[in-house]
């Protein structure tokens, strides 16, 4: 098309952009849009016609080697016409030669093979209530806590991302904040909760074992009463998958978890994802 133009968004326009995810039952936080720029502000990009936006997609480059890629959406006036496409081509030039990863719907595996992307596993949601729990091991976490939360999604996700957690890991009053776990007086684990339009997110959960991340999210239920928690669980994750079905946690859907290029070794730490945008 003559018309189309494909270019950096600004933080207003990933605003809109998030009404469009909400517009399609993604629930994002209400807090994310700004969170998500500040990670990395040229990995957000927006196609117009005409000068009116129509489709967008983020590629945030984490560290030299490892990207995600997230956000592809396109009004449904729009689909069909290779916009998305065209969008997706001119996003994925700034991962360069990174390793890119993607929670994509499972009809949009083929169109993602043909990229280059091959699954690795799947990303479960789960949707439910949990009973609240005051655990004495658990406090919201202090700056001094930075580098050992560091830590710790490092060697759960198998790479370095200090942009997204320098700001993923700052209490933002009422909307966003994380909370850490202490064993003989030393940080062993983490979960963040996000307010969303629907219910509360909790991710990343950062944990040891399952008695420590159950603790997590007993201790955010207990931060926020009667809210419907939302966990994204890797499919690996048997253990946990079976604490949260059995307390009648549904999975409204599932995303296929693909790689273009080398796939970062996850570490069992890794009891759920922080986003499906982000990794």
């Amino acid at each position: 098309m003559d018309d189309l133009t494909i270019a950096l968004m600004g933080a207003e326009d990933l605003e809109q952009v998030m009404a469009w995810a909400a517009a399609e039952g993604w629930n994002p936080g209400l807090a994310d849009a700004a969170a998500f720029h500040a990670t990395d502000p040229k990995g957000f990009y927006l196609a117009r016609i005409a000068g009116a936006p129509v489709a967008a997609i983020s590629v945030v480059n984490h560290d030299p080697r490892n990207a995600f890629l997230g956000l592809y959406l396109c009004l449904p006036e729009f689909r069909g016409k290779g916009i998305g496409y065209a969008t997706w081509q001119a996003a994925l030039e700034h991962a360069g030669t990174r390793s890119v990863g993607l929670d994509g719907v499972p009809a949009q595996e083929a169109n993602y093979r043909a990229s280059g992307f091959v699954k690795t596993g799947s990303s479960m949601r789960h949707v439910g209530q949990w009973e609240p729990t005051a655990p004495i091991t658990v406090r919201a976490m202090r700056p001094s806590d930075f580098e050992t939360v560091s830590a710790l999604d490092a060697d759960a996700v198998g790479y370095r991302r200090p942009a997204f957690l320098g700001v993923w890991l700052v209490s933002t009053q009422g909307l966003r904040e994380t909370l850490v776990l202490e064993r003989n007086g030393r940080v062993v684990g983490s979960a963040t909760w996000r307010a969303c339009g629907e219910g509360t997110k909790i991710g990343p959960v950062l944990a040891p074992d399952l008695a420590a991340a159950l603790d997590l999210i007993g201790a955010i239920a207990a931060k926020r009463p009667g809210s419907t928690l939302i966990i994204d669980v890797p499919e690996a994750n048997t253990a946990l998958r079976a604490e949260l079905e059995a307390a009648q946690f549904e999975v409204p859907f599932v995303t296929a978890r693909m790689y273009r290029g080398a796939v970062p070794e996850t570490g069992v730490g890794l009891q759920a994802i922080a986003t499906m945008e982000l990794g």
